[in-house]
């Protein structure tokens, strides 16, 4: 770990004295920037070759629609993302389940009897919506992206426990969206199930991993071996929260199966305290060490900025997502 800690310490300083830069260029920003202005401000996130975008995920504590991801993409100079399926669905019109009840909001027995009754109620009208759903309004979100300079490389539609027409769906949507596969959480089942229906589509089943390579026994080589057309959404902050292993060990070994890597800084398994999301540049996991070594070996991997730590009172989720944006291009650039 010392020289992970080192090349970490290394950026770190060199981006100390541009985040409070990029944090306050954000403010001169105009407040009708958005998709109108997208043609003339075309954003471009790929810092010496490595292609760096984010999750839709690391918005959700702000209002997040097609048009609300577009406008942060923008602000930020993310030039390509990874779309959480709501999102898109959303813009597609899919009917809306039931509120999720506050954190922390203790329900009774029959409010929460209410409740799972509203959630399988919509979730019968999702699914059949969803087997009648034109691709449409997916290749509409696709042409207002692409008009202002952001690609969806990847759909988190996270359909593995869906019916197979619904998975069929499912990859016929990310299509539409231009992205090159799907995303679902890693396991045996998602990974023998989802890898066939992305053979039948000429896409990718991409999975991601949480603390799952914490565990005795834990292969992801299991995982791909269901198919060819499996890959990984390989998340490097959990990986080394959970394991403490360098995550370079991993990229070099199954490179050609990552389709793209979570970026997130995280201390180790047996730092106190362990496996815990921090301000990038105040945890451990060695980030620039892997950006630069896809950078070193021009990899074809998408990287993904997942924010993950908690929001600090006097900023939001895009402030954050700005500064991780100029950690990674000062690393790369």
């Amino acid at each position: 770990m010392n020289t992970s800690k080192k090349s970490n310490s290394i950026s770190r300083r060199k981006f100390i004295g541009t985040s409070t830069a990029a944090t306050a260029a954000l403010s001169f920003i105009p407040m009708s920037f958005g998709c109108n202005s997208a043609s003339s401000a075309k954003p471009n996130s790929k810092f010496g070759g490595v292609q760096i975008g984010a999750i839709t995920y690391s918005w959700r504590s702000m209002p997040s629609t097609a048009e609300d991801i577009l406008k942060y993409c923008l602000e930020a100079g993310i030039s390509s993302i990874e779309l959480m399926g709501n999102v898109a669905e959303q813009f597609a019109g899919i009917p809306q389940g039931p509120a999720r009840p506050p954190r922390g909001v203790q329900l009774s027995d029959e409010e929460r009897d209410k409740l799972q009754k509203a959630r399988e109620e919509a979730a019968a009208l999702q699914k059949e919506w969803r087997l009648s759903a034109s691709m449409d309004k997916f290749k509409e979100l696709r042409k207002m992206y692409n008009k202002a300079g952001v690609n969806i490389h990847i759909a988190k539609f996270a359909p593995a426990r869906w019916t197979d027409e619904e998975i069929d769906y499912a990859f016929n949507a990310a299509k539409a969206l231009g992205a090159k596969g799907i995303t679902n959480e890693i396991g045996d089942e998602a990974c023998k199930r989802l890898g066939k229906f992305a053979e039948k589509h000429d896409m990718f089943a991409i999975y991601h991993n949480h603390a799952q390579p914490g565990q005795p026994g834990f292969s992801f080589d299991e995982f791909l071996a269901h198919s060819p057309n499996n890959m990984l959404n390989f998340d490097a902050g959990h990986y080394f929260g959970a394991t403490g292993f360098h995550p370079n060990k991993i990229i070099e070994r199954l490179h050609d199966r990552i389709f793209s890597i979570h970026l997130k800084d995280k201390t180790g398994k047996n730092s106190d305290p362990a496996n815990t999301n921090m301000p990038w540049g105040e945890g451990e996991t060695p980030v620039a060490d892997i950006l630069k070594l896809v950078q070193k070996n021009n990899w074809p991997i998408y990287f993904d900025i997942e924010l993950e730590y908690q929001v600090p009172e006097d900023s939001d989720a895009q402030k954050e997502v700005i500064k991780c944006v100029e950690y990674c291009k000062n690393i790369l650039v």
